[in-house]
């Protein structure tokens, strides 16, 4: 049997949690590949940028700035999955209503992947930190009991208490990367299937993922740009996300019409 890497069992764990699954759910090949295609342009686009002109900020502010945009996108897409989902619910006529209201179990657990990620990074953090214990905290003892007399035992627990917490640290160190790995996977996972929105209906990530690029381009319009480049070349760069994103729901939607006959009024049962 295939040992997995550690990196691509977390994205797995973060997939399973993050990714639409309804069986039922009508999935087509050719929109999945448009999207990853388009997604690996956006990244191949960006680091082109990133090389080809001088950065603004340092490594470090740049690093901040995308983990903070992406923390912002998680609470627009949380905030609009819930806003649409609850449309759904409330406009649709019965049983749809109801139907789509047993499906949202597969968006709350997309939801709940990056706060659970998120707590095991803070208490890992915590307990390297020596906020939950610490050395200090144990205090003098003697495991041994007075066999070696009470100076010597004294060295010999402070040497397995030491060894300990070595050792503690240690998994903790680990744990937290693991646990930065599986929140980020399960962030850009779960932006990307609109956090399991499709499991209650397959409009649904195609009508929020618009809302979600251009209330980051929107966001962006007070931030100077990362880059020294032309602003022919930002501006480019700044629409092609945003355009290209709504382009591709706007072709989903209609392939999904056309092909399946997914329809919002069908969806809603008028």
């Amino acid at each position: 049997m295939a040992v997995r890497h550690p990196v691509n069992a977390l994205v797995g764990a973060a997939s399973r949690l993050t990714d639409s699954s309804r069986p039922e759910r009508v999935e087509d090949p050719v929109i999945a590949r448009v999207q990853s295609l388009r997604t690996a342009l956006g990244l191949i686009a960006t680091v082109w940028l990133l090389f080809a002109y001088p950065m603004r900020v340092d490594r470090q502010s740049f690093v901040l700035g995308k983990l903070e945009e992406l923390l912002i996108g998680c609470g627009i897409v949380l905030a609009a999955v819930v806003v649409g989902i609850g449309c759904f619910v409330v406009l649709a006529r019965a049983p749809l209503g109801r139907m789509y209201a047993r499906r949202v179990g597969g968006p709350l657990v997309a939801l709940g992947a990056i706060p659970l990620g998120a707590g095991a990074v803070w208490v890992m953090a915590a307990a390297l930190a020596g906020d939950i214990v610490s050395p200090g905290d144990v205090g003098p003892h003697d495991f041994t009991f007075g066999l070696f007399g009470a100076t010597f035992g004294t060295m010999i627990t402070g040497l397995v208490i030491t060894l300990l917490f070595f050792a503690a640290a240690l998994v903790c160190a680990v744990a937290l990367v693991a646990a930065l790995c599986f929140t980020l996977a399960a962030a850009v996972k779960g932006m990307n299937s609109c956090f399991r929105a499709g499991d209650v209906h397959e409009l649904l990530p195609a009508l929020v993922s618009p809302l979600l690029v251009w209330s980051l381009f929107a966001l962006q319009l007070f931030d100077d740009a990362d880059v020294a480049a032309p602003p022919v070349v930002i501006y480019a760069f700044s629409f092609g996300g945003p355009l290209s994103v709504t382009l591709l729901s706007v072709w989903e939607v209609r392939r999904l019409r056309v092909r399946y006959g997914v329809t919002l009024r069908s969806a809603l049962g008028r």
